[in-house]
């Protein structure tokens, strides 16, 4: 068992609401596939697909992915659970799959690459992830799971930028700062 596994079977993030960048921006527009990355129990993967979105979901917890399809299952939904160590790349992001993929306090900069190609042209990228922070207040984190400030931001050199901020979410200051992107996949001049 995984620490996650343990963490989620303690009821840890089981109720977590989805997060109001995801749900403000996509139902503004058409629903489609979309791809939720290190998806936990699912909190967007199932408010995706109550709102017409075909999720594949991804977690490498079995526990969560269990959570998941239960939780899919009482709702009458259907997401595509898929159990995968993404780290391992024992799950493969097909090029130009998804009109909508969503990583949410996720980091693995070595997936950046097959998320942008894994976008349809004129898809849409929805990342939300920590940022290192010299707050003394804030619990120290591996910095190799934080964002540097714009580090985000240039992952999708070339695309829309349709909302870009980095800081101390809603003004927060209790919280650790995280930098938010949607970014549009542009059409080929």
């Amino acid at each position: 068992m995984t620490d996650w596994d343990r963490r989620y079977r303690e009821g840890e993030h089981v109720r977590d609401e989805p997060h109001p960048l995801i749900t403000g921006f996509a139902p503004k527009i058409t629903p489609g596939s979309a791809l939720d990355v290190a998806c936990g129990t699912g909190r967007h993967a199932i408010w995706l697909a109550r709102r017409g979105w075909q999720v594949t979901a991804v977690d490498s917890s079995r526990t969560a992915i269990d959570i998941l399809g239960q939780r899919a299952s009482e709702k009458g939904l259907v997401v595509n659970t898929v159990l995968a160590d993404l780290e391992r790349h024992e799950f493969v992001i097909e090029p130009e799959s998804y009109e909508l993929i969503v990583v949410c306090n996720y980091l693995q900069r070595d997936l950046f690459p097959s998320i942008r190609a894994g976008t349809r042209i004129a898809g849409i990228v929805v990342a939300i992830i920590a940022m290192v922070d010299s707050d003394p207040n804030i619990r120290p984190m591996n910095p190799a799971y934080l964002l540097n400030p714009g580090e985000l931001r240039a992952q999708f050199e070339g695309w829309d930028l349709i909302h870009d901020v980095e800081g101390k979410p809603s003004g927060d200051p209790s919280r650790r700062a995280t930098a938010e992107v949607i970014a549009r996949r542009r059409r080929p001049a």
